[in-house]
């Protein structure tokens, strides 16, 4: 059989053996991460997120072996490119730095569990849910739908609104001629309205809390009460708490300012 012949079996082989490790080892991966998530949605989250970054990593090893496999098979001489590859390894070690340290944080950022993908984060002054993290850069969206790639070397604070729970803060003014400890009560009788309903209920942990006057300040007195929520909740049942207290508010005739100047006219 003619030499061109078997390199061209050979090379085919090897393709066909590249592509079938790469489908077992994502056979593989996803069975894991299936196993891991029926553990908790937390655990569920976690492997899937690395498993992203695993199989990105598999996928260059595996083309990397096929394509020097398949010169050998071809005959030629690999060492020049092993050369050429450690000048540009050092290369790169020496003009890549950045490149290094944004490698280096993903990989912490994932074996330490700071996020996953799908929480909602502020990291840079950025806000979003989490799309992607790869080696390099974790990629967020936005509330408007704009969608931001961080360097994972740039991140120095991560805060994840989305782990475990959540208490957002309800912070309501009333004029200071309303009864404070009557306002207080409504708003303690509408978080148990909120506990206790159906829908909303299920996304409260607790019973809600009253922490009392917050500030005096200058048109109005602060009350300040607090909610335990299921984390990615928190903004939706803010915003229903707030809905509700505005109206039991007016219901009641308690009085919630708005900012208010008093203009005094010399003669």
């Amino acid at each position: 059989m003619p030499e061109a012949v078997t390199a061209l079996i050979r090379t085919g082989v090897i393709l066909v053996g590249a592509v079938l490790v790469y489908w077992l080892a994502r056979r593989l991966g996803r069975r894991v991460v299936a196993e891991v998530s029926e553990r908790g949605e937390e655990s569920g989250a976690r492997a899937h997120t690395l498993w992203l970054v695993v199989r990105r990593v598999i996928l260059i090893l595996v083309a990397a072996t096929a394509i020097l496999l398949i010169f050998v098979t071809w005959g030629f001489n690999i060492a020049p490119f092993v050369g050429v590859g450690a000048i540009l390894a050092a290369a790169i070690g020496f003009g890549a730095q950045d490149l290094v340290k944004d490698i280096i944080s993903g990989f912490f950022i994932l074996v330490e569990d700071q996020f996953h993908v799908g929480d909602t984060v502020t990291i840079s002054d950025t806000t979003g849910a989490v799309e992607d993290i790869q080696l390099r850069v974790t990629v967020l969206r936005d509330l408007e739908g704009n969608v931001h790639y961080v360097p994972n070397g740039s991140i120095t604070v991560t805060s994840n609104f989305t782990s475990l729970y959540a208490q957002p803060v309800i912070d309501v003014g009333i004029s200071y001629d309303s009864d404070v400890d009557h306002a207080l009560a409504v708003m303690k009788s509408e978080f148990d309205a909120l506990v206790d309903d159906p829908e909303w209920g299920a996304r409260i942990r607790g019973e809600g809390e009253i922490l009392g006057v917050n500030s005096l300040d200058d048109s109005a007195v602060v009350l300040r009460g607090r909610l335990t929520t299921v984390a990615d909740q928190r903004w939706a049942v803010r915003r229903e708490a707030l809905r509700r207290i505005k109206k039991r508010f007016d219901a009641e005739g308690i009085t919630i300012p708005f900012p208010q100047v008093t203009v005094h006219q010399a003669h």
